[in-house]
């Protein structure tokens, strides 16, 4: 099984379905480092990239809070 762990970022993670969307939005607002340092911090072990596609995909409005992102609704 793959993980996300400290030792990879999101700009080279390759996300799918639903995803995708959220981790571009992230990534056009320069809040990919921020994004990381969340992840890290809830999940130090690492999760599975299946896990956190499910958490780009169905958690996109908790991430743009966490991170600061203002997006229409």
């Amino acid at each position: 099984m793959k993980t996300f762990n400290e030792n990879t970022q999101l700009h080279s993670f390759d996300a799918w379905s639903g995803a995708k969307d959220t981790k571009q939005t992230i990534l056009d607002n320069h809040k990919g480092d921020e994004f990381d340092s969340l992840i890290e911090e809830l999940y130090p072990d690492g999760l599975s990239e299946a896990a956190l596609n499910d958490i780009l995909w169905f958690d996109p409005k908790w991430i743009y809070e966490s991170l600061g992102i203002e997006t229409e609704e």
